[in-house]
């Protein structure tokens, strides 16, 4: 008898201490972030110089997941300097790189991702178009996707960051058709999936209904409040700067940062 009431009061001490346990402000879930952000080869709205503006901005919100566009890597306009190497040095974030052009005023430009736990796997995936486009002067900008797996409170995730075109909408539909075959691929791993960046698409933007058709859904329309309008940074006029997310990620508030940094204005989405 007294062995039976040993190991039932064993039980209870174990039930009560777990549910102690999980009422704890540190074994509660905590908000996953994820910001996006054209940050202007680390100009404000202005064209000041701000990188380190870009930097205390991801201090402030903390996020999980940075996507960032238009980085640049050694080049003479950004005085030589390496802004992702930059920017992962001055936050603590792991970071990868995918260049679009390879070579551009000495350096490299193209978009980039941070990641406050931990970057593995990263590729560049061109995103090629019909007919090549080309800008003025007869100049060249191919556009790419980055794809990386990244580790997040523990999990494996995957994010695809790109930044298409803004002029053509045949050539943008044709990006936008590979990024949404790139995230089907990534969706049959089974990991939790972002796709976002500049997207140089408003809402009804007739490109965007592939990535839908791949089973992405927009952030914004899941939980945002108001027009979400991005760009241009001083008066937004537009919203074309996306976070997309797939499977059982959904969103539980999205918010466009009400600043200059960038001439374009910072996303800013929690999930759960």
């Amino acid at each position: 008898m007294k062995r039976r009431f040993l190991l039932h009061a064993a039980a209870a001490l174990a039930v009560s201490g777990a549910a102690a346990c999980a009422s704890l402000p540190w074994s509660r879930p905590q908000p996953i972030r994820v910001l996006v952000l054209n940050m202007h080869a680390g100009k404000d709205a202005k064209g000041a110089d701000n990188l380190d503006g870009v930097a205390r901005l991801i201090d402030a919100a903390r996020p999980d997941i940075v996507l960032l566009q238009e980085v640049d890597r050694g080049t003479a306009r950004s005085g030589n300097v390496d802004q992702i190497a930059r920017l992962a040095e001055a936050t603590g974030y792991a970071a990868a790189f995918a260049p679009s052009l390879v070579s551009y005023q000495g350096g490299q430009y193209g978009i980039a991702a941070l990641a406050r736990a931990f970057v593995g796997y990263h590729s560049t995936i061109p995103l090629a178009v019909t007919p090549v486009q080309t800008r003025a002067g007869g100049s060249r900008e191919p556009r790419v996707a980055l794809l990386a797996f990244v580790t997040v409170r523990g999990s494996s995730w995957r994010l695809v960051n790109t930044h298409v075109d803004p002029s053509d909408a045949a050539a943008r539909a044709q990006e936008l058709k590979q990024i949404a075959d790139l995230a089907r691929q990534q969706q049959a791993e089974g990991r939790p999936l972002v796709v976002g960046g500049d997207l140089n698409a408003t809402p009804d933007d007739a490109g965007l209904e592939a990535l839908r058709a791949a089973g992405l859904r927009d952030a914004w329309v899941e939980c945002g409040t108001g027009d979400g309008f991005t760009y241009p940074a001083d008066k937004p006029a537009k919203r074309i700067d996306y976070l997309w997310l797939a499977g059982s990620l959904h969103c539980a508030s999205a918010a466009v940062i009400d600043s200059t940094i960038s001439d374009h204005r910072p996303l800013l989405v929690t999930l759960k």
